[in-house]
């Protein structure tokens, strides 16, 4: 066989076996046809079965055959040739076990061998290779291979399933790299090709976009079990690792992929080097290059942080390769670091048992986490608080870094980027779900225990202290401590010669006692020269007596010296403790022992004191952190509720889930933010609302406790918490949320049940809660009105029942409960069920009028809002309700009168005029003015309705009984097409309702027209009837009457406006400003005039009537009902309250005026000259606030440009520096681009000759420098242009100042005066026409202006129109009349001024 001397190379390319390399060097002979591969892959199947694996060195010309020709050839062929080689390369390996062992196998043998093993193996991944590109590019997974004969049919039958094939052909190929096949290659190194050949095949199987899906899971275990055989035997680390890192750079779908291998390699087969060098060769990657390949660093970024989820431990030893790249730009690879540092804490370096060095290490990446928490780009911010959230999470963040991570989130709250945000508040909830102090966070009551054990510490402290220093003072030690110092002072002091006058300092009369006591002081002060000095002369002075006598002459000077002094210092301490244990021994009994045991005793004392005292700093020391986190936590709730109101969905429902949290930890701040939550239930967007709901479901709807009444009592305490001092907007958004539950069933019957018996006190409870279950009562009647329907007696006797004194609080809410049994909405179109009416002789309305008119006589302030609500209820629910309502106005009419005439004896002078008591007064004209108002919301609802209803019934009754054949069926019918006769019906029953309005209701036999006179005198009256609460009665029921008939309002509308600006009464201007915006809506015409005096109360002095006009004008131009019109200036004003709830009232207003159309943009101009006014405006920072906000609504180009070109022309009319100064701050506030430049430059002349001033050039160069930052290259020029001329205006505009202020009086003397601009030479002549000294000949300023200025201003500058300047002929003369103009004005205002009158 000749073919086994060739040696077989492995080629980089097909191509190259078909060339000779060498000499014994394997070449392809001949490419076979197509239509001859048949025939001989079944003489290579016949020579197989044969010779064995052996058989492929004669025949693989044929497989390669096969291979060249894959893309044409049969599916059934190639299913036939791949099941072969699997085959093949099988029994090799089976065989090749045996060979290897084999120890006298021959070289030929050996080299048969080998290039068989290359052979089939080339062969095989060829094929499988072949298969995986034909599948990758057809997208095909089943392919229909059909053929002919038994077995191809049968094949076509059950399908080929590419993806299944995959995997044992990669488990034969591990199988085979398994054995020690090395030994077939001369001194047992097997070539790289063989190895690339093999390993190269898998990593082209990875580049499939589809390998990470679930159901090629098996391929892929396969391909990591692959690649780790030739990692641990065929030494392939370096070139995997550089395999995987240019994979990750062009393949994104890899990054798990790969991390799923690499940590197999790491983990099963012990290649934890393999992670060094990938890490290695990432870290070596420049960050500038990673900053312009984004794919590639998305790769790397998804690889590192799932590696270091799977195995952080191992790369935690490569971690400072990588943290450069926390420098670089790209901020995916950031992330990716700090993910890896967060998982190495998480995993690694958790617990208290860590080592000195693995604590250090987790402090280093806690620090980097929270440096990068104030990283340049938001996702990284972002992505920091994440990781700590995860932290936090699972209790791995040291309680010592509480305080700053905490810090660190409430200083994220305020971030620009809406996504930091939404995590720093999931971040703020992690640590109140896992704090480690307290399970209820409330500073007040964390506060009197720390105070308390803080005192208790310093109390512990002063007490060791004390003991500290009286063991301080024992004499044996302190002797110990001094004597080193002593010693050396002894030192020096003996080789000096002795002093002679120090003799002197011993006097005759001085005893030892007193020598020795004074030795001691010294000694005790450290003056240790001194003590010695005085100590020697002592030795000569008393050498009998004590304790100098006993000196032995044997010791040393210093000896000698340090003994006496030692014993001077301790005598007489050791002589009184002597002498004190002497004493007490003898005064011992037998049984009793001496202080010898004391020091023993008082060891176990001192590390007892020790232990307690340190227990107690960690008492302290918690006790601190908790108070510090509640007061963070605090902190952020103020912050937070501010955010519910986000317009992005995903953070106000962060929001919502944190104040769920806060409430369940008991942090009190949070129930503010559950009630403000409230009025989200509104929200149209359904992820909002439905987080309310599930908020007050998870917060009330799953109370703790043992038994289900428990559980009832438990809601309604909680529920009823929420009621105490709640608004009217908050209890109907409770309603609406109540409603929903009860719709949905998830109230038990036990909470209904249990309200029933707190209001009919069958248990006990107080009035409060009776009064608040009865509201509940009614809440969830809303929602099924049969709760209250079925029990409306009971209620009756439960708010109405005959007592003195009246709870009129809670009959206000049984009325409010009854209700609720009826639906408040206008009947619909269609409807045939009569609306639901109780006769006027039910109990419900005999109470309701015996209640108010025997309250109507006490002065009872409960009583005006009950009053309101039972007024209501029977125009509500009565069968002719205004019959009811005439007998209580009557009654308590007669009892006012009844009362007048009491007081009013015959015996008073007859001229003095009775006087009715204020209340009286109050009261009635306020039940006037609630019959009056119901009475027209009756007929035009109730009424109304109940007209249209019977006419539908009547026209559809005519319709059953009309004839088929009519005469005027046709035009009938073309009536009835045209939606003529239901029109013409509904106009006429509106005229009917508008005429009884106006005719009947305040005709003068009427009842309530009886009240008018009383009414007006009232009010026309301030001074006479004075008191506040009785005028703010009236002027509400002033309101009403108002609305009833358009006459009457027309007549008293002067008198409701002088009230609204001459009242010294806040609550009176409110009252009167909510009614003129119902006039307003109700008769737009009348109030329309007046519209200008609903604008000046934005700017009332009181808060409360601001807050009034500010609602009532937001809602009419909301509404489209009042025109907006200049004055909307004064809610600009708004913006800048100092309380916070009126600037937000404003920015709402503004926020939701941006959304109709272009109205902002038209007003702005307006807006722009009203603040600037130096008579009416605003202060100079003030409107750069205002201004700011007004003009971020600007967004489209056109408008821009418009408002620019507008604002430049308005230049002109300026007769201020703070005017100008005001125009261009705005212009360099509005987003400009490159067609708004242009509109600046052919405006250039409007405002050159205001470039002088400082403030209006900067704002000039803020413009050109916002133009700069997104300009293309071909704009530059022109922005070039635009900053020269404001450069060169503004040093020219210096100069011209500084000629005008030395006084050059000739204007025609230089050339440069000549080229200066038309406006800036315009305004120059008119100021020095006006000076004395100076006047410009005529023939010359004629010869000069005409022809440059107003010709070519004509000519060119179209005619800007404000929408000022379309105000009415009214507004303008009630502004300035023509005697009223000023004479002395500007060129350019007299410009205007004749284009007004032209």
């Amino acid at each position: 066989m000749s073919l086994q001397l060739n040696e077989f190379h492995l080629p980089l390319t097909p191509e190259e076996l078909l060339k000779s390399g060498g000499v014994s060097q394997y070449v392809v002979q001949e490419i076979l046809s197509i239509k001859n591969l048949p025939s001989q892959l079944k003489a290579f199947q016949t020579a197989f079965q044969a010779q064995g694996p052996l058989a492929i060195l004669e025949h693989f010309d044929t497989v390669y055959s096969i291979l060249h020709h894959f893309r044409s050839i049969d599916p059934g062929l190639k299913e036939d040739t791949l099941e072969f080689l699997i085959k093949v390369v099988s029994r090799h390996t089976q065989e090749l076990p045996a060979i290897l062992d084999d120890a006298i196998l021959s070289v030929s043998d050996r080299s048969a061998h080998l290039n068989a093993l290359k052979m089939n193996c080339y062969a095989l991944i060829h094929l499988l290779e072949s298969f995986e590109t034909m599948i990758s590019e057809t997208g095909l997974i089943d392919l229909d291979l059909g053929g002919k004969g038994k077995k191809s049919r049968a094949k076509s039958a059950h399908g080929f399933d590419w993806e299944e094939e995959r995997q044992p052909i990669l488990q034969l190929l591990t199988q085979l790299l398994q054995l020690d096949i090395r030994h077939l290659w001369n001194h047992s190194i097997i070539e790289e090709e063989f190895v690339s050949l093999v390993t190269g095949c898998c990593y082209r199987l990875l580049e499939n976009p589809t390998i990470g899906h679930q159901k090629n899971r098996p391929t892929r275990e396969a391909i990591a079990h692959l690649l780790g055989v030739a990692l641990t035997r065929y030494n392939h680390v370096l070139s995997a690792s550089v395999k995987i890192i240019q994979m990750l750079q062009h393949f994104e779908h890899l990054a798990p992929v790969l991390v799923a291998a690499v940590s197999l390699w790491a983990t099963d087969y012990g290649m934890k080097s393999i992670v060094g060098e990938i890490v290695r060769e990432i870290g070596q990657k420049c960050p500038q290059e990673l900053s312009r390949d984004a794919s590639g660093a998305k790769g790397f970024a998804a690889f590192l942080t799932e590696l270091a989820e799977r195995v952080p431990a191992i790369l935690m030893s490569s971690m400072c390769i990588l943290i450069d790249h926390l420098d670089g730009e790209n901020y995916m690879m950031r992330n990716a670091v700090l993910a890896a540092m967060a998982e190495m804490v998480l995993q690694v370096l958790s617990g208290d048992q860590l080592e000195e060095a693995a604590r250090n290490t987790r402090d280093q990446f806690l620090d980097t986490l929270q440096a990068h928490g104030h990283d340049v780009n938001s996702f990284v911010r972002s992505r920091v608080l994440q990781l700590f959230t995860r932290i936090v999470q699972q209790k791995a963040l040291p309680l010592t870094r509480f305080q700053a991570v905490v810090a660190l989130a409430v200083g994220r709250l305020a971030d620009k980027s809406v996504l930091v945000c939404k995590n720093a508040i999931q971040l703020l909830a992690s640590f109140l779900a896992n704090n480690p102090f307290s399970c209820k966070l409330s500073d007040a009551d964390l506060v009197g225990p720390l105070q308390k054990e803080t005192q208790n510490l310093q109390e512990m402290r002063a007490e060791r202290q004390t003991a500290a220093v009286s063991s301080v003072l024992d004499p044996e030690e302190e002797w110990e401590a001094m004597l080193p110092e002593l010693k050396s002072t002894l030192q020096q002091l003996l080789k000096l010669p002795q002093e002679e006058e120090s003799l002197k300092e011993i006097a005759t009369a001085e005893t030892t006692e007193e020598v020795t006591g004074h030795i001691r002081r010294l000694l005790a002060k450290a003056s240790y020269k001194q003590a010695i000095i005085l100590t020697r002369e002592a030795l000569g002075h008393f050498q009998e007596s004590e304790p100098f006598s006993h000196m032995d002459p044997e010791e040393s000077e210093e000896t000698r010296l340090l003994n006496l002094l030692g014993t001077i210092f301790k005598g007489p301490a050791a002589s009184t403790q002597e002498n004190n244990s002497q004493g007490s021994a003898e005064n011992m009994g037998p049984g009793q022992s001496g202080c010898k045991d004391k020091p023993s005793v008082s060891e176990p004392e001192k590390s007892r004191g020790k232990d307690e005292l340190a227990k107690q700093e960690m008492l302290v020391q918690y006790l601190q952190d908790a108070y510090s986190f509640s007061l963070k936590i605090t902190e952020a709730i103020g912050i937070i509720s501010k955010m519910m109101y986000e317009n992005t969905t995903t953070v106000v429902q962060e929001v919502i889930e944190f104040f769920v949290t806060a409430f369940q930890f008991g942090v009190p701040q949070a129930l503010f933010g559950v009630r403000r939550m409230l009025p989200l239930i509104w929200s149209k967007e359904p992820g909002v609302r439905e987080a309310v709901l599930n908020a007050y479901r998870q917060l009330y709807l799953s109370p703790k406790g043992d038994s289900a009444r428990a559980k009832a009592h438990a809601l309604i305490q909680n529920l009823s918490l929420l009621l105490v001092d709640a608004s009217v907007g908050t209890i109907q958004c409770l309603e609406e949320i109540l409603c929903e539950f009860v719709r949905k069933d998830e109230l038990k019957p036990a909470v209904t049940q249990l309200l029933w018996e707190r209001a009919t006190e069958k248990v006990p409870c107080s009035p409060l809660e009776r009064c608040s279950s009865v509201m509940l009562l009614g809440i969830m009647a809303r929602g099924k009105p049969e709760i209250v329907g079925s029990n409306l007696d009971t209620l009756v006797s439960i708010g109405l029942e005959e007592k003195f004194p009246q709870d009129y609080r809670l009959a206000q809410q049984v009325c409010h409960a009854i209700a609720n049994i009826s639906d408040r909405r206008k009947p619909s179109l269609g409807t045939c069920h009569p609306p639901f009416r109780l006769p006027q002789e039910h109990r419900l309305f005999e109470r309701l009028q015996e209640v108010v008119t025997k309250g109507f006589v006490y002065p009872d302030p409960l009583w005006i809002p009950f009053k309101e609500v039972a007024v209501t209820l029977i125009y509500q629910l009565a069968e002719g309700p205004e019959v009811v309502c005439a007998q209580i106005l009557q009654r308590c009419a007669k009892q006012a009168l009844e009362k007048l005439v009491e007081k009013s004896s015959p015996q008073d002078d007859l001229k003095k005029t009775p006087m009715l008591s204020t209340f009286l007064l109050m009261n009635l004209l306020s039940l006037a003015g609630d019959v009056a108002l119901q009475q027209l919301v009756h007929l035009e609802q109730a009424v109304s309705g109940e007209l249209c209803r019977r006419r539908i019934l009547r026209e559809e009754q005519e319709h059953k009984t009309k004839e088929p054949k009519g005469k005027n069926t046709s035009t009938e019918t073309m009536e009835e097409e045209m939606g003529l006769v239901g029109a013409t019906a509904e106009d006429t029953e509106a005229e009917l309702i508008r005429s009884i309005c106006e005719m009947e209701l305040l005709d003068k036999e009427q009842i309530l027209a009886a009240f008018v006179p009383l009414l007006l005198k009232v009010c026309n009256n301030p001074g006479l009837y004075c008191n506040p609460e009785l005028c703010a009665a009236a002027s509400l029921t002033l309101g009403k009457f108002c609305m009833i008939s358009a006459t009457f309002c027309d007549s008293q509308l002067r008198l409701l406006f002088t009230m609204l600006e001459k009242s010294s009464l806040p609550i009176i201007r409110s009252n009167i400003m909510i009614a003129v915006g119902d006039l307003a809506i109700r008769f737009p015409n009348l109030v329309d005039p007046w519209t200008p005096h609903l604008y000046a109360r934005l700017r009332d002095p009181a808060q409360q009537v601001r807050k009034t006009a500010g609602l009532v004008i937001t809602h009419l131009i909301l509404k489209d009902m009042v025109k907006v019109k200049g004055q909307v200036s004064n809610m600009a004003v708004l913006l800048i309250d100092p309380v916070p709830q009126m600037a937000a009232l404003a920015k709402n207003f503004f926020n939701e005026l941006s959304h109709k159309d272009n109205t902002v943009y038209t007003l702005l101009p307006d807006i722009i000259s009203r603040l600037s006014d130096p008579e009416g405006g605003v202060d100079e920072e003030p409107f750069h606030t205002i201004m700011k906000q007004l003009l971020s609504y600007i967004t489209k180009d056109k408008q821009t440009e418009s408002l620019a070109e507008k604002l430049c022309h308005r230049f002109r009319t300026t007769r201020t520096e703070r005017q100008y100064r005001d125009l261009a701050y705005c212009l360099s506030q509005l987003p400009l681009t490159e067609r708004g430049l242009h509109k600046m430059l052919d405006n250039f002349e409007c405002f050159g000759d205001k470039l002088s001033d400082e403030s209006v050039f900067s704002a000039f160069l803020s413009v050109v420098g916002k133009l700069r930052r997104g300009a293309k290259p071909e704009s530059k020029p022109i922005i070039d242009e635009f900053e020269q001329k404001l450069r060169a205006c503004h040093t020219r505009g210096l100069d011209a100042v500084e000629e005008l202020e030395i006084g050059q009086g000739d204007s025609q003397k230089t050339p440069s005066a000549k080229k200066q601009s038309s406006v800036s030479r315009h305004q120059h002549l008119a100021s020095a026409a006006s000076d004395n000294d100076f006047v410009t000949p005529e023939f010359r300023r004629t010869a000069r202006r005409h022809p440059n200025t107003q010709q070519q201003v004509r000519k060119k500058k179209p005619r800007i129109v404000f929408s000022s300047d379309e105000s009415s002929e009214e507004e303008l003369s009630a502004e300035m009349t023509e005697d009223e103009t000023p004479k002395k004005t500007t060129p350019i205002r007299r410009a205007s001024t004749r284009r007004h009158r032209s």
